[in-house]
C-alpha cells in the first residue's frame, strides 16, 4: 500500500478536490443551495451539500464545541470521564472537522492538530493498532480518514519534537491492523481484542465505517474484506430489520443502535441493493416514533448512529426525526455546552454532535 518512497497513496479524483476545495465550500455552501434548489428541484441537492443552519442550530453545535475545546488536555486527548483513549479522541476531532471550520487555520486548527498527534502517539508502531480495544480503533481510525487530505501535514508537528507519522500513513497503519485482525476471526468481523475469534455487531460496526471512510479516502481497503464483513452483518440481520448482538441470530431485543449500524454498514458499502439494508431502514422509519426517545441505556450512541443510518438510508425520514433530535438536544445540552453520557461528557457532547452534524454535511463520511 506504500510505494518506495514510504509516501502513502492518494486518490487521484476526488482528494485534490477535496484538499482544495472542501473548505471554501463552508463559505458558499448557502448560495449553493439555492441555485441548485432552483436548477435541479425535486433531486434532494440538500443530501450532499446541506442547506442554510437554523440559527438555534448553530448555537448549539458552537456552544458544544467551546465544551471540547475548553476541556481538551494539552496532549490533545479528553481524559475526563469513564471512557477515555483514542476513540474518545477521534469522536472530538470529528466533531471540530464537522463544524466547517478550516481545520488548518480556523477557530479551532490548534485543537484539530492536538487531537491527531494525540491518536498518531498512541499508535502501537508495531501492530497498527489505536488503544486498548478494537471499539477505539474503529473510531480513531474514522477520524484519522476524515482528517486525512483535509489537514496540512506539514503543519501537524510543527513545534514538536520529534517529527511523527504523516496521517496518511498512520492510517495505513490502522487499516492494515483491521485487516489483519479481521483475518484471525472466523467471523470476519471484529471483537473488543484483536485477537479475539468471535465477533459482535457493534465492535464490528465502529471498525467497519472506519475502513469504509478508509477506503473512501483513496486508501487501499481488499474488497474480499468489505465483503466478509458485511456477509457478518446479513448473518445477524432478520428479515424484520432486528440485527442481532453476537453469536447466531443472538441477543435480539430491538436494539435501535444496532439496527441503525446495520443499516449504515450496508449503505456506506454500496449495498443497498441487499435486502437486509432495506429491512433495517424499514424498521427504523416504521419505528420512528421510539426514534430519539432516549429511553435507550445509551442514548448518545444510538442517537450517533440513528442520524447517520436514516440520512443514508432514507432522506425525507431523517429530515423529520432530525426535527425531533434537534429538540432534544437543545433540552438536554448543559449551561456548559455539554450533553451528559455514563462515558462521561466529553463523549457524549462528541456524539450529540456528531448526529447534529448531518445538518452540516462537511465530512465526506456524511455524503451520500
Amino acid at each position: 500500500m506504500r510505494n518506495d518512497q514510504g509516501h502513502v497513496r492518494r486518490r487521484v479524483t476526488g482528494l485534490a478536490t477535496r484538499t482544495t476545495c472542501r473548505w471554501l465550500l463552508a463559505a458558499v455552501v448557502c448560495c449553493l443551495v439555492v441555485v441548485l434548489d432552483r436548477v435541479a428541484a425535486g433531486q434532494l441537492p440538500t443530501a450532499t451539500v446541506g442547506k442554510e443552519i437554523p440559527r438555534d442550530v448553530r448555537e448549539m453545535y458552537d456552544k458544544g464545541l467551546h465544551f471540547l475545546a475548553a476541556t481538551q488536555a494539552e496532549e490533545g486527548d479528553w481524559p475526563t470521564g469513564s471512557e477515555s483513549g483514542p476513540g474518545v479522541t477521534g469522536l472530538g476531532l470529528m466533531a471540530f472537522l464537522a463544524s466547517g471550520e478550516d481545520p488548518n487555520f480556523g477557530l479551532y486548527s490548534s485543537n484539530v492538530r492536538r487531537a491527531l498527534r494525540s491518536l498518531i502517539r498512541n499508535q502501537d508502531d508495531s501492530t497498527g493498532i489505536l488503544g486498548t480495544s478494537m471499539y477505539h480503533h474503529g473510531f480513531a481510525t474514522l477520524a484519522l480518514a476524515e482528517a486525512y487530505g483535509a489537514v496540512d501535514d506539514r503543519a501537524l508537528w510543527e513545534g514538536t519534537a520529534p517529527a511523527r507519522k504523516t496521517v496518511g500513513a498512520a492510517l495505513e497503519l490502522a487499516v492494515r491492523a483491521a485487516l489483519t485482525s479481521q483475518k484471525k476471526n472466523p467471523a470476519g468481523a471484529w471483537r473488543y481484542s484483536p485477537d479475539a475469534t468471535d465477533a459482535d455487531t457493534s465492535v464490528s460496526g465502529a471498525v467497519l465505517v472506519g475502513l469504509l471512510a478508509a477506503r473512501n479516502a483513496g486508501i487501499e481497503v481488499p474488497d474480499e474484506a468489505i465483503d466478509r464483513a458485511v456477509a457478518y452483518f446479513r448473518s445477524m440481520t432478520t428479515a424484520s430489520g432486528q440485527v442481532g448482538y453476537a453469536g447466531h441470530f443472538g441477543g435480539f431485543d430491538e436494539s435501535l443502535a444496532r439496527i441503525s449500524i446495520g443499516a449504515l454498514v450496508t449503505a456506506l458499502a454500496k449495498r443497498r441493493d441487499l435486502p437486509e439494508h432495506q429491512a433495517t431502514v424499514d424498521y427504523l422509519s416504521l419505528h420512528l416514533e421510539q426514534m430519539g426517545s432516549g429511553n435507550e441505556q445509551y442514548a448518545e450512541y444510538t442517537r450517533y448512529y440513528q442520524a447517520q443510518a436514516l440520512f443514508q438510508g432514507n432522506v425525507e425520514v431523517w429530515e423529520k426525526w432530525n426535527k425531533l433530535l434537534l429538540r432534544q438536544l437543545k433540552a438536554a445540552q448543559q449551561p456548559d455546552g455539554s450533553f451528559p453520557s455514563p462515558f462521561g461528557p466529553s463523549v457524549g457532547t462528541s456524539m450529540s454532535l456528531l448526529a447534529v452534524a448531518l445538518n452540516y454535511r462537511f465530512l465526506p463520511i456524511y455524503e451520500r
